[in-house]
């Protein structure tokens, strides 16, 4: 009987252990878990970092440029700075009080321009013209004038400078408003398609009040 009870105590001790190993191995486990959750913590930590990446795109997606941006940039640049240097010259040979008006506007519309299209050019790491740099080829194309019209007009004055300045000034913003039209059709950068309307639709009004002051429209 003794034999039979010690065989029993035996039994019982070699169960416990069993139990507690058991018990053991499911806090091993939960230990594991932990790790599966520093695993967890770390894909979620990935998660907000796509989620960064892909906000980090979206605004280049909205900013992004395209050839034809950059060659509205580079070609109104030149362009606006003749235009200005046109207008320069109006306060002191117009006779026209309306003629010194409009190139008064002209000089305040297209002077920050220049400045707007040279950011957005240094930004996308594209040259700027350099002061004084004239594409000569889009002579008859864009308006733009010749050495011998520009001379012309700073060696006008009074009634004559007037005529002069409106009928090379017409040339040239009918220039302007078709470079704005292809950055329109063909440009992708937000702000460089919304300068082409606001373009389009000012100078064209210039277009109709300078054909009017010369009996043309």
């Amino acid at each position: 009987m003794t034999s039979k009870r010690s065989l029993f105590r035996r039994a019982a001790a070699v169960v416990s252990a069993g139990a507690a190993a058991v018990v053991l191995a499911a806090c091993g486990g939960g230990d594991s878990t932990g790790g599966h959750d520093g695993h967890g913590s770390a894909a979620a930590s990935a998660s907000p970092s796509a989620t960064a990446s892909a906000q980090a795109r979206t605004p280049a997606a909205q900013g992004q440029h395209n050839a034809a941006d950059a060659a509205f940039a580079k070609g109104m640049i030149p362009h606006h700075r003749q235009a200005v240097e046109m207008a320069d010259l109006a306060p002191s040979r117009a006779r026209s009080a309306e003629v010194k008006k409009l190139a008064e506007d002209i000089r305040k519309a297209q002077d920050p321009e220049i400045k707007t299209l040279s950011g957005w050019l240094a930004s996308w790491g594209e040259q700027v013209p350099a002061e004084g740099a004239m594409d000569h080829s889009a002579h008859g194309t864009s308006g733009m004038m010749t050495p011998d019209q520009m001379d012309g007009l700073k060696n006008a004055s009074g009634a004559a400078f007037d005529t002069a300045f409106m009928e090379l000034m017409v040339l040239h913003h009918e220039g302007a408003v078709a470079m704005a039209r292809t950055e329109q059709a063909q440009g992708a950068f937000p702000a460089a398609k919304a300068m082409a309307g606001a373009i389009v639709t000012s100078q064209s009004a210039e277009i109709a009040q300078m054909n009017k002051l010369l009996g043309k429209g």
